[in-house]
């Protein structure tokens, strides 16, 4: 179950992080962030991404260093 969740943690991360920054910078440069619903959600889409890079980075970082020895 644990590698279900990183790979599902690394599809989105890499596959819905552009969506996520085009909505969230159009809906800024429209809106007024009024809702706290709102805020939460922007906050934890990128925090979903970023968990995803930074996985993605360790395990990219794993795999060169068993490349290299």
């Amino acid at each position: 179950m644990i590698h279900f969740l990183k790979y599902t943690l690394s599809w989105v991360s890499q596959n819905l992080s552009v969506p996520f920054w085009m909505v969230g910078h159009i809906h800024l440069s429209t809106n007024v962030y009024a809702d706290l619903t709102e805020i939460v959600a922007s906050i934890g889409m990128n925090l979903i991404v970023e968990a995803g890079f930074i996985h993605d980075f360790i395990e990219y970082r794993k795999e060169k260093t068993n490349k290299n020895k």
